[in-house]
């Protein structure tokens, strides 16, 4: 018997918010400001449950990653802003769902499960926290255990600059260009054995940095 939850076959529409946002502020920003391009958009599934595990550099990096991909992208977020007037309900809108400060990892898991359940696409880093190099460096299994909950292929996706662009120490942008190498999706472990979802992490690992390599090797 399959260890993986049902997901639906589907992709959420976007909301109103998210297309204004996206339109009016995350475009202009990635496109304009910083000269952002993405590349491998063929390879994105438009439907169904599906991780996204990327490299993290900046805080610029959800925003771009959610709205460049050509589908929407959840990711969590502290609890304690939804309940900010107008921000909690804006980043509800564009698919972030809480987690409380201090809770379990098994909880965080299981809230981004449910996400996957309802057909969204969502967003892991890897490494969990910024790194100053933009690269990962010692990804951790989180997005990998997610695929195996749910079934849901895991999407590589590299985030060129960003580190540059603005950095964990940086107080003001570099205008720098920005680009999104997007690589072929890859099935879920087999199993949620720690053997497997290490396996896949370090495949994870190796395709997004083989991808970033790629990009500086290709400006």
């Amino acid at each position: 018997m399959s260890n993986s939850v049902q997901i639906i076959s589907t992709a959420p529409s976007p909301s109103l918010t998210y297309r204004l946002v996206s339109g009016l502020l995350v475009f202009p920003i990635f496109r304009g400001l910083f000269r952002g391009s993405t590349q491998g958009n063929e390879n994105v599934p438009k439907q169904g449950a599906l991780v996204v595990a990327a490299n993290h550099g900046s805080h610029l990096d959800p925003p771009i990653l959610g709205h460049a991909l050509g589908r929407p992208v959840a990711f969590m977020a502290k609890a304690e802003l939804f309940d900010v007037p107008l921000l909690g309900r804006l980043i509800r809108a564009l698919g972030a769902y809480p987690v409380r400060r201090g809770a379990s990892d098994r909880e965080a898991i299981r809230t981004a499960t449910a996400t996957l359940e309802a057909g969204w696409a969502t967003g892991v880093f890897l490494d969990g926290t910024r790194q100053a190099n933009g690269r990962v460096n010692a990804p951790l299994p989180g997005a990998a255990l997610l695929a195996a909950r749910s079934g849901a292929p895991l999407l590589p996706v590299a985030i060129l600059n960003s580190h540059r662009a603005l950095g964990s120490r940086q107080f003001w942008p570099r205008l720098v260009p920005i680009q999104l190498l997007i690589g072929t999706p890859i099935p879920p472990p087999v199993s949620r054995r720690r053997a497997d979802l290490d396996a896949t992490t370090a495949l994870l690992q190796e395709r997004i940095n083989a991808l970033l390599d790629q990009g500086l090797q290709h400006p």
